[in-house]
């Protein structure tokens, strides 16, 4: 599996109720090998997560499942990292 980093900046119409279910949709990630890493940004603008894909198809199917981005509260980058 290759790693995609996962970025997430909140709109001005972020609704806060949406965040746990966020938080919940990157715990079934963990539990599942595909979220190794996330947290929220220092300065409270959004966060990111590491993510764990076939593809960046299949990164993005994931990302887009987040309840982050179905209620259109964040800005979602999805880019394949070449970490080592």
């Amino acid at each position: 599996m290759n790693r995609y980093l996962v970025i997430l900046i909140r709109r001005p119409q972020c609704d806060p109720a949406v965040v746990p279910l966020h938080q919940q949709f990157l715990a079934e990630l963990r539990e599942q090998g595909r979220n190794e890493m996330s947290g929220p940004f220092g300065d409270k603008t959004g966060g990111a997560y590491l993510l764990r894909a076939e593809s960046l198809d299949d990164a993005l199917a994931i990302a887009h499942r987040d309840p982050a981005h179905v209620s259109g509260g964040w800005d979602i980058t999805v880019r394949e990292w070449l970490a080592v």
